[in-house]
């Protein structure tokens, strides 16, 4: 038995240095596929206060697109994304770059029109990626927004996180019935519904579902009140469904970060868990629910658009941008 735990332990280590490799390998990569002009536009100091200049909706945005790009550096700028979320997190990723181009046809704008665009997504590196150094990247437009910081060659942060979705459901053409955040919002529910009447008096924060992500594009995120039902109050199928619905946020990101952060969340303590819903128990009408532990805050919205565009974010309470780590890495570096 001790020898297939030394050898899992083992394997495991050399994925993650594989992994860790492979980023600041990705990210070198995608700067010298760049133009001296491209990379003054992309490349910001690790200490700016771009980094922070976080969003979700349409806006002006700092950094390069792939209008910017050529062929490689495409395809430099995609592997370096694939290297840093999850299989899954990739895939929502380019959902993403997909729902623009729908979106363009739901509200009949033309094709070249700017505001619903699937190439007006920004690329940003802060710092200069190494082994040895404190480094991130940002990946940043319309209903989507990465923020990635690494230190001693491994993502040690990818939050704050958002991924939205306009339409929630597409309502026809081709993708009609296609939902790119199908089980953030059917396991929502599944949840929401399996409560007591008890269960759903601590759980149902509001009648009317909350307009927004509370806590928005802030710098800084706080805990929210009220906090709904608590993990103890929920039945042993209960916090199963609570869990694999945690892990369907905290599975968007790659391996090596998402165990790491999972492991953070059960140190928090998981019975400290606790889960919110605001407004109607069924699709077609505004909802809103939150997942919330001592460093965790997960949020869910629905409610623009007759209830058909979601927005979610998650953000780590403690650690976003990775400021607590980055913090102890300036002080021994300048000491």
């Amino acid at each position: 038995m001790k020898w297939i735990i030394s050898l899992a332990m083992t394997l495991f280590t050399l994925s993650a240095i594989a992994q860790n490799t492979e980023l600041v390998q990705a990210a070198n990569n995608f700067l010298k596929t760049l133009t001296p002009d491209l990379k003054a536009k992309a490349q910001y100091p690790m200490d700016d206060k771009e980094r922070f200049n976080w969003g979700f909706v349409p806006r002006e945005r700092n950094g390069p697109t792939f209008h910017d790009f050529n062929e490689e550096q495409k395809a430099a700028a995609m592997a370096l994304l694939k290297v840093s979320l999850s299989s899954q997190g990739y895939q929502k990723a380019t959902n993403a770059f997909v729902l623009e181009k729908i979106l363009q046809g739901v509200e009949g704008k033309p094709e070249n029109d700017p505001y619903r665009d699937p190439l007006n997504f920004h690329f940003t590196i802060f710092g200069t990626p190494a082994a040895d150094k404190a480094w991130g990247w940002r990946l940043e437009g319309h209903h989507m927004s990465w923020n990635f910081a690494a230190s001693s060659g491994e993502i040690v942060s990818s939050t704050p996180s958002f991924l939205g979705s306009n339409p929630g459901v597409v309502p026809s053409g081709k993708d009609k019935g296609w939902q790119a955040l199908k089980n953030e919002t059917e396991m929502g529910f599944a949840l929401v519904n399996s409560l007591t009447e008890a269960q759903k008096k601590k759980a149902m924060i509001s009648d009317v579902a909350l307009p927004e992500i509370v806590t928005s594009n802030n710098v800084r995120a706080t805990s929210l009140d009220p906090k709904g039902v608590p993990y103890a109050d929920l039945t042993a199928d209960q916090k199963k469904q609570l869990m694999q619905l945690l892990d369907v946020y905290v599975g968007n990101y790659v391996f090596g970060f998402s165990s790491k952060l999972m492991d953070k969340i059960k140190k928090a303590g998981i019975e400290n868990l606790s889960f919110a819903w605001a407004g109607s128990l069924k699709p077609g009408a505004g909802h809103y629910y939150r997942i919330q532990g001592p460093m965790l805050l997960i949020e869910y919205d629905n409610t623009q658009n007759n209830a058909n565009h979601v927005h979610t974010a998650v953000r780590d309470l403690t650690n976003d941008f990775a400021e607590d780590i980055l913090r102890e890495h300036y002080l021994k570096e300048h000491k």
